[in-house]
């Protein structure tokens, strides 16, 4: 019972940061730096 305990304070937990990640907009900040990587992998930019 105590994994399932942990488990789902993880999940709150996670799901909790996501949410505040969204709010402040991080999702533009992590798509706009994953977009230059991988252009600077492919030889683009």
């Amino acid at each position: 019972m105590r994994k399932y305990r942990i488990a789902i304070l993880g999940l709150f937990l996670s799901a909790g940061m996501i949410i505040a990640g969204l709010y402040r907009g991080e999702a533009k900040a992590v798509l706009n730096k994953a977009t230059k990587i991988c252009l600077e992998c492919v030889g683009i930019g």
